[in-house]
């Protein structure tokens, strides 16, 4: 059972869910998506992101719209016209590209700062990726290089992860399935 499936059946729903997945190139985004996709759904090969894939799926109790955007310079701007129909948003970081994170701060300050996004109190995920890497920067440092303490008026939680083994990737799975319940209820 994949970790959506997992979601699905603790929220006990059958509700459609958008998801934006957020972050720059080559951060791991597919990849993230790819593992919380049921197994029998899940590609074999893993190739960029152009432009941005939508993946679709449903589970037992959720109908779930991934929204895999590109984190290329030139794509980025495409970013804003998903912000409305997002109910969710994880932030993929590659915590080992530690001369980008400046880039991913930025990016994330641009995307708080969104009306569609400034005002709404849309839960956001953050995935610390690649923590396998060797040299790659904690949870608690790409956190503190984000400032995320900073973000006051929106839930939010950071995970370590490591996307090609899927380790990390419940505890966020856990954290988004309860906020997404709070939102409801």
């Amino acid at each position: 059972m994949g970790l959506f499936d997992k979601l699905a059946s603790w929220l006990g729903l059958k509700k459609e869910v958008n998801v934006l997945c957020l972050g720059l190139d080559n951060s791991g985004k597919t990849t993230i998506i790819n593992q919380l996709k049921p197994s029998n759904a899940q590609a074999q090969d893993i190739v960029p992101t152009i432009g941005f894939s939508i993946e679709k799926f449903k589970t037992s109790s959720l109908s779930f719209t991934v929204f895999d955007m590109s984190g290329q310079g030139r794509y980025r701007n495409l970013w804003e016209h998903y912000y409305k129909e997002g109910q969710a948003i994880i932030f993929v970081i590659d915590s080992a590209d530690k001369l980008r994170m400046v880039v991913a701060k930025e990016e994330l300050d641009t995307l708080l700062n969104h009306p569609d996004v400034k005002h709404r109190r849309i839960p956001i995920l953050f995935f610390a990726n690649k923590m396998d890497v060797r040299d790659s920067l904690s949870s608690v440092k790409v956190s503190q290089l984000l400032c995320l303490e900073n973000i006051k008026d929106k839930p939010w939680h950071i995970c370590a992860t490591n996307a090609l083994k899927g380790e990390g990737l419940q505890e966020g799975v856990d954290w988004l399935q309860d906020q997404i319940k709070t939102m409801r209820t």
